[in-house]
């Protein structure tokens, strides 16, 4: 007999419709499908701009789904209350969704999996978040890559299967559970009176995403290599906001790539090794799942990071007004769009990490709140690898100087100025925007003064080498 009871698609960081191996098998199953996404455990520890963005994203796809004829069902609650729930109010006999890799969200993946089966229920995973699956990737011995270079040369060498299309149509339950109205989870609370800010710097969905690939590989992926590095200059692709929504695939991303390199775009070969240093991020977490809250190198719990995030130097840190140029753009670019340039990111880091010799802990928590682009695995590696405590990391002598970086990377100060504006006698729109962004109980003005440095370049520097040179590790 053929089963035609009801699937339950468990939507997460996947909300497309092309390259989603879970949704492709569904609606070639011929039973019917019924899409959920869930506010649950996992949505709820999110801060406060990512949890924002991810509401974008779950509207716009609901759209899409009903495209389809289809629609998506929305549910507040413990991740296996509400399936249980689904499953009884539906008759549904499945349960399928795309695997996520990190420790949280392993967690109760692990959970759900094991008590649905429990119930009788056929709970599936599958693949999707990563080009390739971790537990595939091994070194000759047969160990997991703890250095980037030679993962990539391995990697380099696969070849990945065509990404698969999207469905036409989606059959429909005969009758549909009630879902909640997305207002009533109020996702953007946390974010209030920036989030309207916000807002108009995100691309939401999979058409923008596949639109903003498209346009990437057309229009800059040739000089990807040479402008990358230069925050004024539209150089990248822009994509780790819409990866991390899982709005468009890896794999996706992997072949545009790859074929702008087979077309003579020499410079797209950096474009995929950006792509690899994400499945690097989760290879890593995969094998190492401790990297998300601690030093990966446990030699550096010896460190003398100062913890205290409440320091005054933290607070300037993250209000961006540290009396250093870059830092400070760096960081209202962050607050006023939810992202921030990746040279940009390597330069806070090293100067909270090194010149204030803080945690990289207290860093990481403060973009896990303000990133739309926040990636658990992401965001872990690449402040243990600025710090010095994780793996493939520069080391700790290399602190960068964020006056010379600018020098280096934006010597007309066009960055600067479309995110500073004390000092200046016309700021630009993006500059005065931050500060209609920031809560009015910072006390911050456009007219202010421009800060003086919490800490001088040179001092700072030689007192993160003193720490490091006198190291009890």
């Amino acid at each position: 007999m053929t089963d035609n009871s009801p699937i339950l698609l468990w939507f997460r960081r996947d909300l497309r419709l092309a390259d989603h191996a879970a949704l492709d098998a569904a609606s070639k199953s011929g039973r019917p499908v019924i899409p959920i996404f869930l506010c649950d455990e996992v949505v709820k520890g999110q801060g406060a701009a990512p949890r924002f963005r991810l509401g974008l994203s779950v509207t716009a796809h609901g759209q899409a789904l009903e495209g389809l004829g289809s629609q998506l069902i929305l549910r507040k609650g413990s991740a296996l209350d509400c399936l249980r729930e689904l499953v009884r109010e539906t008759g549904a006999t499945a349960v399928w969704w795309s695997r996520l890799y990190d420790p949280i969200a392993k967690k109760r993946d692990v959970a759900v999996k094991a008590a649905l089966k429990g119930d009788g229920v056929d709970a599936q995973s599958f693949a999707g978040h990563l080009l390739f699956e971790p537990w595939t990737v091994e070194t000759k011995t047969g160990g997991f890559y703890k250095v980037f270079t030679p993962m990539w040369k391995t990697v380099r060498q696969y070849e990945l299967p065509s990404a698969y299309p999207a469905p036409h149509q989606l059959r429909g339950p005969e009758n549909w559970p009630v879902s909640d109205d997305i207002a009533s989870w109020h996702l953007a609370r946390d974010m209030r009176r920036g989030a309207a800010i916000l807002a108009e710097h995100c691309c939401v969905g999979e058409q923008k995403a596949q639109a903003r690939l498209n346009d990437f590989i057309a229009q800059r992926v040739a000089q990807y290599k040479d402008k990358r590095n230069f925050p004024a200059v539209d150089g990248t692709s822009g994509l780790s906001e819409n990866l991390t929504y899982g709005e468009i695939s890896p794999r996706q991303c992997w072949h545009a790539g790859w074929q702008a390199l087979h077309q003579g775009d020499a410079q797209a070969e950096v474009f995929l090794k950006e792509l690899v240093w994400r499945e690097f991020a989760y290879h890593l977490v995969h094998h190492t799942p401790q990297i998300t809250t601690e030093n990966w190198k446990p030699d550096w719990d010896a460190f003398p990071w100062n913890t205290d995030p409440e320091r005054a130097e933290v607070r300037a840190w993250t209000q961006g007004r540290t009396g250093i140029p870059f830092v400070d753009a760096a960081m209202r670019q962050m607050y006023v769009t939810g992202v921030m340039h990746n040279r940009a990111r390597m330069i806070v880091a090293s100067y909270l990490t090194k010149h204030l010799m803080t945690h990289w802990r207290i860093g990481a928590a403060w973009f896990a709140d303000c990133l739309t682009d926040w990636d658990p695995a992401s965001n872990a590696m690449g402040w243990q690898w600025v710090a010095g405590s994780g793996p493939d990391s520069a080391p700790y002598f290399r602190v960068f100087n964020p006056v010379v970086q600018q020098g280096k990377f934006d010597p007309k100060d066009r960055y600067i100025r479309r995110w500073i504006a004390e000092g200046y006698p016309n700021p630009t729109a993006t500059a005065i925007s931050y500060f209609n962004a920031v809560p009015k109980a910072w006390g911050l003005s456009p007219d202010a003064p421009y800060p003086e440095p919490i800490v001088n370049t040179d001092e700072g520097r030689k007192r993160a080498l003193a720490a490091y040179e006198t190291r009890s590790f």
